[in-house]
């Protein structure tokens, strides 16, 4: 690892301590209806969600993240179709090795959202044994799907994506919890795009949630490289939308 990287790497997880002893220090680590409500009222504000008809959003942890329960609820409810993210590991041919990814699978109704169950993280997580008949964005063949077709749909392309993060800055850059699963799953989506036909395959407009603790203030950045995703807009508290 070269000193830059280590570097980066530093200042990251110092960012990232900053940021949980920030939110303890405030209270807020555990966020009120009022605060999410704000959050959902502006996302579904936004032009670029009211003409999406696919999106992806994540699916809170218990604590420390703004609730993403009810912009899931609005979504189906107006007829988009609903992403949510599922990681599992997956082997890699050529080193016979397995690593852990991200991809986005489809919900099929407000019945599967309502009924999906906690993982270790206390996320609400898609089990195991649906992932088969579940559309995804990058059709990855997982371990439990062996000897099953692929049900990956890349034919209509995801038009936003609703981002969690630990800490963000006012030009839009963003600190993930340090596993970097949405910065290689944006990665990996912009690949798969650039190989199918047709003009409109662009990347989704990025959004990303926050507390109004998890934004730097003005002047401060948060510390990124050339593999970190930049958000299109960034949505926090009671604080007016930040956009490009």
């Amino acid at each position: 690892m070269s000193d830059e990287m280590a570097s980066l790497r530093t200042a990251k997880k110092e960012l990232r301590r900053q940021i949980k002893q920030r939110l303890s220090q405030s209270r807020t680590d555990t966020p009120g209806f009022r605060v999410a409500h704000a959050a959902k009222e502006t996302l579904v504000s936004l032009p670029e969600y009211q003409s999406a008809k696919r999106i992806s959003v994540y699916l809170s942890m218990p604590r420390a993240e703004l609730s993403t329960g009810s912009i899931v609820v609005d979504a189906l409810q107006a007829g988009k179709e609903v992403y949510v993210p599922y990681i599992s590991k997956v082997s890699a041919p050529s080193t016979e090795t397995s690593t852990s990814v991200m991809d986005m699978v489809a919900l099929h109704s407000q019945e599967d959202f309502d009924t999906l169950e906690p993982n270790s993280w206390g996320i609400p997580t898609p089990s195991a044994d649906t992932i088969a008949n579940r559309k995804r964005c990058l059709g990855l063949q997982y371990p439990e799907q062996v000897g099953t077709e692929k049900s990956g749909d890349n034919s209509e392309n995801l038009e936003i994506v609703v981002l969690p993060g630990m800490a963000f800055d006012r030009k839009l850059s963003r600190l993930g919890h340090g596993k970097g699963y949405y910065d290689r799953f944006l990665t990996q989506y912009q690949e798969l795009l650039a190989k199918l036909p047709g003009p409109e395959n662009e990347m989704p407009f990025l959004v990303g949630l926050a507390l109004d603790e998890q934004v730097l203030p003005e002047g401060q950045g948060v510390p990124t490289d050339a593999s970190d995703w930049r958000l299109d807009a960034l949505i926090a508290g009671s604080s007016p939308v930040w956009r490009r």
